[in-house]
């Protein structure tokens, strides 16, 4: 009885040991540096821009928020950037998986140069973007006059809604590409094989085999370019010089303009703009639980 008492004691004296509890303490200490990163760079300015939405001429007041609802022009700022967002998204993620689909079935060094070429595309964004569109796709650009010399196009605005759709499409694709590229080793080849034995076509393969065991990944990837795009502001400025009427120039005009500086009210568009993408993620997290579910 009083060996084991002793034990007993000699292993509460090793667990409260100030070595022992160093060690348990490492993790938080290590992990200190990216707390203190993710407050100032993250949670700070978030909180910033929610306490100082709410104040309107030196008092707390809703009316940054009633004058954006009220505004027809800051409304067109959110219908077009969710426009943009959600039909770029769409025809980027549709073109990507296409294109990694393609990707899995061709030689690895081609597939490794593609990727190599993926990744560097990804990064090719905000002005240069928009200076080497305006040299291809532009009024006197290089595609669009061969388009118009054999008949293709008769006019084509670089710089209205099609236009500025055609350069977040480009932009979307090569971060969807990345994004879905893991997802598509989730599914075997022989599957496919399996079900052509059984007599399934090969759209029926997809819808009922591949697409069910991708949409995970495909419904996170349309989030993550909804996102992206949404807050693409560099390339749509360089390109139309602020002159079409997305949110993201809105909320620049307000912070950096020459004549009115109302950042207050820039701070209201932004808390819509986060409650709109933090909507978007609720509704995606429930979908992708469903198909998890359903899998099981």
């Amino acid at each position: 009885m009083m060996s084991s008492s002793v034990v007993t004691q000699s292993k509460r004296t090793s667990i409260s040991s100030p070595k022992n509890r160093l060690k348990k303490l490492k993790p938080a200490i290590w992990l200190a540096p990216l707390a203190l990163f993710f407050y100032l760079f993250q949670l700070a300015p978030m909180l910033w821009v929610f306490i100082n939405s709410f104040i309107y001429e030196n008092a707390f007041s809703l009316e940054n928020y009633h004058e954006i609802l009220n505004s027809s022009f800051m409304l067109q700022g959110f219908s077009n950037s969710l426009w943009l967002a959600t039909w770029s998204s769409f025809i980027g993620l549709s073109i990507a998986a296409l294109l990694v689909s393609s990707l899995r079935r061709i030689d690895s060094k081609i597939r490794d140069g593609i990727i190599a070429f993926t990744n560097m595309s990804s990064n090719f964004s905000g002005v240069p973007l928009a200076f080497a569109f305006i040299i291809i796709l532009g009024v006197n650009g290089a595609f669009t006059l061969l388009l118009k010399q054999y008949g293709l196009i008769d006019d084509f605005n670089l710089y209205g809604k099609w236009g500025l759709l055609t350069l977040y499409i480009y932009f979307q694709i090569p971060l969807a590409v990345l994004l879905l590229y893991p997802a598509f080793d989730a599914l075997n080849d022989d599957w496919q094989a399996a079900s052509a034995l059984l007599g399934a076509k090969t759209w029926q393969y997809w819808f009922k085999i591949a697409l069910p065991i991708l949409s995970p990944a495909l419904l996170g990837t349309f989030i993550i370019l909804i996102a992206n795009a949404i807050g693409a502001y560099a390339s749509v400025y360089a390109l139309t010089n602020g002159n079409y009427n997305v949110i993201t120039v809105r909320i620049a005009s307000l912070v950096s303009g020459d004549l009115f500086l109302e950042p207050n009210l820039a701070a209201a568009i932004s808390v819509i703009l986060m409650l709109i993408l933090a909507f978007i993620t609720i509704i995606n997290q429930w979908l992708i639980a469903r198909s998890y579910h359903a899998k099981r």
